[in-house]
């Protein structure tokens, strides 16, 4: 009986052994990101290993990111920034791929984020005839600031400058929401992929977070304009400025004066129109002006 006894404790202490080091042996890279996600949505990504990561590469929706790998608390951690627009991205399932190059060794992740449809109010407004059906004597300037504009969003940079939640751009309260319907006098538009702000007139606007100024410039639909680089994708769009406080190749701390509250461009008034572009994609800044990052890793 008593042998037994230790036999089986014998083998209880192996079946144990074997578990913690099965645990250990695989427990070395963790992920989290979100489940699900509505359209339009920013979300996070978060690669954590307690060995050396040599890179890693995150793709989504046809997008490779190379993040920034930091070391904190005895751990290594890479941090990446997703997200889909309600222009160009619809509902589904998508694949979320992490590679990891962990001490020498690949390994490769391969998972699931739901995205969900989600309702978006409708805005009818009117402006100058102009506005709406631009003349076409302005198409070729209309090409080129998009020319400007998909540059300044494609733009990757090593160095992560961002943390989230990002501070607000300047004290007015919010008016038109991302994702709303545009009816231009009477002609359905694209939808309003940002966020503006209530301004008058040369209120302060400040930087969202630390970055580069990647484009100064004054457009035809976005008036007058300032493009921050946040860094690995990350890049916030100011417009409809009154006056410059900055140009190209400046490096800006977050909360640091970056233009005055205008009326260029195609407004109805004074306003701040805020956008925020992740690798490429325009998302509603709204999530990462109040959620933290473990709200946007889904935790």
């Amino acid at each position: 009986m008593k042998k037994s006894m230790r036999r089986i404790k014998v083998i209880a202490f192996t079946f144990v052994f074997m578990l913690v080091f099965a645990s250990s042996a695989f427990a070395a890279i963790s992920l989290a990101y979100p489940q699900k996600v509505g359209l339009g949505e920013p979300f996070l990504v978060r690669v954590t290993s307690d060995k050396t990561l040599d890179s890693v590469t995150a793709k989504w929706l046809g997008t490779k990111v190379s993040p920034e790998i930091r070391t904190w608390k005895g751990k290594n951690i890479s941090l990446v920034m997703f997200g889909t627009d309600v222009l160009a991205d619809k509902a589904g399932k998508k694949e979320l791929v992490i590679t990891v190059v962990e001490n020498g060794k690949k390994r490769k992740f391969s998972r699931k984020v739901k995205v969900y449809t989600k309702k978006y109010k409708t805005q009818r407004l009117t402006l100058p005839e102009k506005m709406v059906t631009p003349p076409k004597e302005v198409s070729a300037r209309i090409q080129n600031d998009r020319v400007e504009v998909k540059a300044a969003k494609q733009t990757q940079s090593a160095e992560r400058m961002w943390f989230v939640p990002f501070s607000r751009p300047t004290k007015g309260s919010q008016s038109s929401p991302y994702g709303a319907r545009r009816i231009l006098n009477g002609k359905p538009k694209n939808p309003h992929r940002g966020l503006d702000f209530r301004g008058a007139k040369g209120a302060k606007i400040r930087a969202m977070a630390d970055g580069k100024v990647i484009l100064v410039a004054n457009h035809y639909y976005a008036g007058n304009c300032v493009y921050l680089d946040h860094g690995n994708g990350v890049v916030t769009l100011y417009f409809h400025l009154s006056q410059f406080d900055v140009k190209e190749g400046d490096r800006v701390e977050r909360g640091q004066i970056i233009g005055r509250v205008g009326s260029t461009g195609r407004v109805t008034g004074p306003h701040l129109h805020m956008s925020v572009s992740v690798q490429g994609r325009l998302v509603d800044p709204r999530f990462l002006l109040e959620k933290s990052t473990d709200k946007l890793l889904g935790l």
